[in-house]
């Protein structure tokens, strides 16, 4: 009896403590959002082994994973894309995955930011190491770990205090663990600031910026602040000559499936884009790229509609411009049949 009653005290204390954690956050503003992790993005590379000649699968870093909204895509096109972009990465290594594990030919649109895009291929270089991965993930991923992601997504839907949210914004016991400083220990030199996370993920892996990037300059500013730490590091030069080697190896490949590539170079400013034009000169790279691939190749800079638009941190289209971004770029590659014009 004693026993009984002692596990209905832990249940009913266990039950008060979650309700009151989820309150307090809530009360926050923090809200429940998928994780967008490794096990989400081997879902959505799942489908690409089931895709048709007339499908499309998106591939690169951060810029065209926020800039090329699905919806719209869907909306415009018919059917919705496969999102495979991630933050901060080369889109190589997952070009190479499809083009060499998969019978995929329908379009692949890489999105090219050239600093990462022609970065390395040092496997342990961190634009390198991030995409492969996921790679590797996907191919070695267990049952138990499908099924462990499946039954987690119910979960992340419902609750706040699980967010799996990155950086200074994360809430979860991993990440109040890092904050903590222990005694007067000096900082690390050079050490990275602060960096908020700025984006919503939805299942799919769509992606979009949050609504205070638009309107708290403090909260955009802080995100600058990062670029400019990366931008001041001693880290070594994009290397052009491997990266478009293996870059043009696969893509002859998949041109000899069927395959299609469109390429695409998303908007950047300010700041963001003077450091491009100083280390991925456009003539030199990107017009050298486009040259060699021979495929439809699209810069935003050849386009005024697509020039001029707000990217709060330089780097990143805010949600309404990436909506307006996505219907132009629609149209432009209908009007230079990239795309059926249906």
């Amino acid at each position: 009896m004693k026993l009984k009653n002692s596990l209905i005290i832990a249940i009913v204390i266990s039950l008060l403590g979650t309700v009151t954690w989820e309150l307090y956050w809530r009360s926050k503003g923090v809200k429940p959002s998928i994780d967008g992790n490794d096990a989400l993005w081997a879902v959505e590379r799942a489908k690409v082994d089931r895709l048709s000649k007339d499908d499309f699968v998106i591939i690169g870093s951060s810029r065209v994973h926020f800039d090329i909204q699905l919806d719209i895509w869907e909306e415009k096109i018919g059917n919705k894309p496969i999102q495979l972009a991630m933050g901060g990465s080369s889109p190589l290594p997952v070009f190479h995955d499809i083009v060499h594990t998969t019978n995929f030919n329908g379009t692949i649109l890489v999105g090219v930011t050239p600093p990462l895009f022609f970065s390395t291929t040092f496997p342990k270089a961190d634009s390198w190491k991030r995409p492969q991965t996921n790679v590797d993930y996907f191919h070695n991923r267990t049952y138990a770990q499908r099924l462990n992601h499946q039954l987690s997504i119910p979960l992340q839907n419902s609750f706040a205090f699980i967010s799996e949210t990155k950086g200074i914004d994360g809430i979860n016991l991993k990440e109040f663990i890092s904050k903590v400083k222990i005694g007067t220990r000096a900082e690390k030199p050079r050490e990275m600031p602060p960096f908020h996370d700025f984006s919503t993920i939805t299942i799919d892996r769509n992606v979009r910026m949050k609504k205070r990037m638009e309107i708290d300059t403090a909260y955009a500013n802080s995100v600058k602040h990062v670029w400019e730490f990366f931008f001041k590091s001693d880290g070594p030069l994009p290397d052009k000559k491997s990266t478009m080697a293996f870059f043009l190896k696969d893509l002859e490949k998949f041109k000899e499936k069927g395959g299609n590539v469109i390429l695409l170079r998303c908007p950047s400013s300010d700041v963001f884009r003077e450091l491009e034009k100083k280390i991925t000169p456009r003539d030199t790279v990107w017009d050298d790229l486009v040259a060699k691939a021979a495929v439809k190749s699209y810069h935003f800079e050849d386009y005024p509609q697509l020039q001029n638009l707000d990217l709060p941190e330089w780097s990143h289209l805010k949600a309404e411009h990436a909506d307006y971004f996505t219907k132009e770029l629609i149209k432009i590659l209908k009007q230079d049949n990239a795309i059926p014009n249906q």
